[in-house]
């Protein structure tokens, strides 16, 4: 079994980084609850961990798990969806999604800082397009370290980042217009169809 001093250790290494991990997942409403959670596991299973994987790729394994379990849960509330990025990317410092070197077909629209209309087509993906899309452009893990996370393969990585990034690009040209601001910096902001209320008729 654990000793209580490697769990604390662990505890206060990786605690700010799962909750800024969850609140990118699930939203501020619901992060530090199931940080909780988390945390119960790890100090239940840590004393089985043979150090197969990094332990953060484990931690990130169990957070992800708990985090995905929550959102398909009935209870889970469609409202806080809205506030997971734009909440979520103040928190390290960052307004705006990590730059890789991706095609840029596929990064064009998520590359670069973005209003809160971008962070909220983001946080309504699926909770597995969603969770790639943390893991790779806000964590900026590689796609070996996702693949051991999520325990899928490389090419399933590559082929749900694609996918993901299909989504929410389609989502974005659907429901935004985008402008580069004075330090070409792309911006959108929604259509006025997607805002205006409908009159009754």
């Amino acid at each position: 079994m654990a000793s209580e001093c490697e769990f604390i250790k662990i505890y206060n290494e990786y605690y700010q980084k799962v909750i800024r991990y969850l609140v990118r997942i699930v939203g501020a409403n619901d992060a530090e609850d199931i940080a909780q959670e988390v945390f119960d596991k790890i100090s239940q299973s840590l004393g089985g961990f043979r150090g197969n994987s990094k332990l953060s790729t484990w931690i990130y394994r169990i957070a992800t798990n708990t985090a995905i379990d929550r959102l398909r849960s009935a209870g889970y509330k469609h409202s806080t969806q809205h506030s997971t990025f734009e909440e979520a990317t103040d928190l390290d410092g960052r307004n705006g999604l990590a730059s890789h070197d991706h095609p840029a077909t596929d990064q064009a629209l998520i590359r670069k800082e973005m209003s809160e209309c971008v962070r909220e087509f983001i946080g309504n993906l699926s909770p597995d397009y969603r969770t790639i899309i943390a893991l790779s452009e806000l964590e900026e893990l590689t796609n070996k370290e996702i693949a051991d996370i999520l325990d899928i393969s490389i090419e399933n990585v590559k082929i749900r980042l694609h996918r993901a990034r299909a989504k929410l690009k389609e989502s974005l040209n659907d429901g935004c217009d985008f402008y580069h601001n004075e330090q070409n910096v792309l911006f959108c902001d929604r259509k006025q169809s997607q805002i205006l209320p409908k009159i009754p008729k």
